[in-house]
């Protein structure tokens, strides 16, 4: 093991041993490397004469760059767009992120979190978060309605094993029973546990009222004190995206958050989403946990730990994006069009669940509960999903997702209001065509 690995996980073991036990055997090797990059760092202080240390073209003075290339980037210069950025992220951007997490989520006030290391958006994030915390044959808890690249990520890659709950009861809320049942037979089977959280869900867009949130973490909490290492990743790429007054309108991350000393609480959320910049892509891992000792110096293993991934896959995040984030977060009228943008997306859920009230589509199909973010999702009752996709597609050019053998997901954030009743009055005449050739 590299002595800087060992040094990393001798604070981590004084500070919280069962933290320790739950990294994989990755995350207990990994470490931040004091080569070149720490080297290249202190000649940026000290090297007043000349500093040839970055693998970087300057010239005059600045980094060298193409007048074609820099004519498309407005307002930043080079030195914030085109030159590598630390692989933990911008300490700027990580910071006024922090912040703002703190804002978003007013039951965080008094807990310590580490500071976020940026992620090539949610999707690295979920990467890295699979190569520092789960060991091949590790279990993931996550609902049967489930975003696909979970699989390819967390199964295909690191050879997790999911184990599914129904995500919705009788009563169309989130399934609570089956939650709790799934964790406690899985925390009887295994010394840990994963359980990944995406709240608004992708595909249904259902996010848990406040009292289904506080029992989703009343049983983690439990599990936990119970003896079983729980790592609760909480998946949040559309978090503020929330269109009922009784969604939970702060992560599952507050309430498990320095909970107890085996839960490890995983935030994971971006600009992607909630400053919709879809293609900069700059997302974030942020750590809650209990420990002895002091806050900073815990949480610098696990941020080290982390940009070790970082720099041993893709080195950084981009700089120009993170500079873009970073300079839209400080611009007046910020907050204020966030809000415009979202208003939007409200009103076409809003009319989403208006259209699908009309007793035409009944026999066809029904709506999955939904209340937030950008989709939702139709039970088919006739036909199968994968076959109308494909007839909605050939015939009338509208394109949904197909997923599983009933389910077909629709996109409403692509829709403008006007267009939704003529999108679900298309999908009934598919399905009464499909029926017909039956």
């Amino acid at each position: 093991m590299n002595p800087l690995a060992a040094e990393l996980n001798q604070i981590i073991q004084a500070a919280n041993p069962h933290v320790f036990d739950m990294l994989s055997p990755v995350g207990q090797n990994l470490y931040f490397p004091k080569g070149i990059l720490a080297q290249s760092a202190e000649a940026k202080m000290k090297a007043h004469k000349f500093n040839a240390t970055i693998g970087i073209a300057t010239e005059k003075g600045r980094p060298m760059h193409l007048s074609t290339v820099a004519s498309y980037i407005k307002g930043l210069p080079p030195e914030q767009s085109l030159t590598y950025a630390p692989s933990f992220g911008l300490l700027d951007l990580r910071q006024g992120w922090q912040k703002a997490l703190y804002a978003k989520n007013p039951s965080l006030a008094g807990k310590e979190i580490s500071l976020p290391v940026v992620s090539q958006a949610i999707t690295h994030g979920i990467a890295l978060v699979g190569e520092v915390w789960i060991a091949p044959n590790d279990v993931v808890i996550c609902p049967d309605k489930f975003w696909g690249n979970y699989a390819l990520i967390l199964s295909v890659r690191r050879a997790a094993r999911f184990s599914h709950f129904p995500l919705f009861n009788a009563q169309g809320g989130f399934n609570v029973s089956a939650f709790a049942e799934r964790v406690k037979k899985e925390a009887r089977e295994n010394k840990k546990i994963v359980v990944l959280l995406n709240f608004p869900n992708n595909p249904t867009g259902y996010t848990p009222t406040q009292e289904e949130g506080e029992h989703i973490a009343a049983v983690l909490k439990e599990t936990a004190a119970a003896g079983t290492n729980v790592v609760a990743v909480c998946d949040d790429a559309y978090f503020g995206l929330f269109y009922d007054e009784r969604c939970m309108k702060e992560s599952v991350f507050t309430r498990l958050a320095g909970a107890d000393e085996r839960l490890v609480a995983i935030k994971l959320d971006g600009a992607t989403k909630e400053d919709f910049v879809w293609g900069l892509r700059v997302g974030f891992v942020t750590y809650g946990a209990k420990f002895k000792g002091e806050a900073r110096a815990f949480y610098d293993t696990l941020e080290r730990k982390t940009a070790g991934a970082v720099r041993g896959t893709i080195s950084n995040a981009s700089h120009l994006s993170q500079s873009i984030v970073l300079g839209a977060m400080q611009q007046g009228g910020y907050e204020d069009q966030r809000t415009e943008k979202r208003e939007i997306l409200r009103r076409r859920a809003a009319r989403v669940a208006e259209v699908l009230k009309d007793p035409a589509y009944s026999g066809a199909f029904e709506a999955y509960p939904f209340n937030s973010g950008y989709f939702m999702c139709l039970m088919l009752k006739t036909v199968e999903a994968e076959r109308l996709r494909v007839h909605l597609l050939d015939k009338y050019g509208v394109g949904l997702i197909a997923l599983g053998r009933h389910d077909l997901r629709v996109a409403f954030s692509c829709l403008e209001e006007g267009d939704v009743k003529e999108l679900f009055d298309i999908v009934l005449a598919g399905i009464r065509d499909l029926e017909a050739d039956k």
